[in-house]
């Protein structure tokens, strides 16, 4: 089958002006889409249970007489775990327990209270705390996505959070077992077969029946990323995720099949995902080109793929893995392997990326599914200033503040001299009123 996946080399003249056109991806939002999202969220807002009723029997397919006849029972979601096969439940457990793993150990490095006193006696610190009640969206209309599951609720899960409900659309009825399983496993309290733009609504505004939550997390598609960045303020959010990426950095050791299928792995998200792939040498580029085109046919989303690597994919040479990296800093991609014998000499290069993958052995859909850091990270750029979903995002941070006497007579009159520099008397006076006379 061929394929033609742009050659770029970093040492052309034109080379800035084509790779500018192979990262451009407008996120300009769909105005149908907008005001479509925005009349669903109104209406749930106002009616609640009823207008989720009728949403759900529009857009899924499933009608139901109540929307507690929408929400899935414990009962049904460990039956679920009971009868997955052997291996696939194995499989879910060991995922899991890996995740939760991971997260407990940031919750150990990060998560934690503390606090100090001075000289003088005051106190000073931090208290962290756990959010009461979360939101977790998992996608079901083309795909299942158990691992969905585990990495939005397992963090949560750690850092303490008291309830946990879940929305999941269920387009015409049908109920994922692995996806009920994963929920299960997880720790999930309430699920609801509930999809799209209004299950947002419901999370963040309440009904009769479902809960309002103080977060939601997990990726959808346009409905559910406008309709989350429209509640934002109200509730909080996780980020607003654009298309899938991977970038590969390779000195041209890994097999050119292993590197031809990493870029798969993310161009099968769909058409709009990119893979990148960087590499000094002219001729390995050209085997990870053959290896494209003899693998492709085989592959059941080929036509997705095929699409994927024409439209935003390129195989670049550089001048070194020096600049290799260089222009990785710049993308900041979401998935960063570096597929090097010496993946060691060139990690501290790199400052930008949502997970860095290091060494050949190290496929980018091991961290999706088991190796334990989240796979829920920063795209479009946006790992120049943000990170991967965590612990710390279910949890929130106090400030701890007790002045002693003697830290009011040292403090206060510096705060009065800069509320009167502020024309805030009363601020000024506040402090005053404090010190030893």
């Amino acid at each position: 089958m061929t394929v033609s996946v742009r050659r770029l080399d970093t040492s052309d003249s034109d080379f800035e002006a084509a790779f500018a056109r192979v990262l451009h991806w407008s996120a300009e939002t769909d105005q149908a889409i907008e005001a479509r999202v925005a009349a669903i969220l109104a209406d749930v807002r106002a009616r609640g249970d009823a207008a989720l009723l009728e949403y759900t029997a529009q857009l899924d397919g499933v009608a139901a007489a109540s929307v507690a006849d929408l929400e899935i029972p414990k009962p049904e979601l460990l039956a679920a775990l009971s009868g997955l096969a052997p291996a696939r439940r194995q499989a879910l457990e060991f995922a899991a327990e890996r995740v939760r793993e991971f997260h407990t150990r940031q919750l150990d490095a990060c998560g934690r209270s503390w606090s100090y006193r001075d000289a003088d006696g005051t106190l000073l610190g931090q208290k962290v705390t756990p959010l009461d009640r979360v939101g977790i969206y998992v996608p079901g209309g083309k795909a299942a996505y158990p691992s969905s599951v585990l990495m939005n609720a397992l963090p949560a899960k750690v850092a303490g959070v008291g309830e946990i409900v879940m929305g999941v659309p269920t387009p015409r009825g049908e109920r994922n077992p692995l996806v009920l399983a994963a929920a299960a496993v997880a720790g999930v309290d309430r699920v609801f077969a509930i999809g799209g733009a209004q299950a947002v609504a419901a999370l963040a505004y309440g009904t009769a029946t479902v809960p309002a939550v103080h977060k939601i997390t997990g990726p959808g598609n346009a409905y559910v990323a406008s309709a989350k960045r429209r509640v934002f303020g109200q509730v909080g959010i996780d980020m607003i995720a654009g298309p899938s990426e991977i970038l590969v950095l390779a000195d041209g050791t890994t097999p050119p099949d292993w590197v031809a299928m990493d870029l798969f792995s993310q161009a099968e998200h769909d058409e709009l995902a990119q893979s990148i792939l960087l590499c000094p040498d002219a001729g390995y580029l050209d085997r990870v080109q053959e290896a494209i085109a003899r693998l492709l046919p085989a592959m059941p989303r080929r036509d997705v793929i095929r699409a994927s690597l024409e439209g935003r994919g390129a195989l670049i040479r550089t001048r070194s893995m020096e600049e290799a990296c260089e222009i990785s800093n710049r993308v900041a991609p979401e998935h960063l392997e570096v597929s090097s014998a010496d993946p060691g000499r060139w990690e501290p290069l790199l400052r930008h990326a949502g997970a860095i993958f290091l060494g050949a052995y190290t496929s980018e859909s091991l961290g999706d599914y088991c190796a334990g850091p989240n796979h829920v990270l920063p795209t479009s750029g946006t790992a120049r200033f943000s990170s991967p979903l965590g612990v710390y995002d279910f949890q929130k941070r106090s400030s701890l503040i007790e002045v002693s006497a003697g830290g009011a007579q040292k403090l206060g009159p510096i705060a009065a001299e800069l509320a009167y520099g502020e024309g805030l008397q009363a601020h000024a006076q506040a402090a005053e009123l404090r010190l030893r006379r």
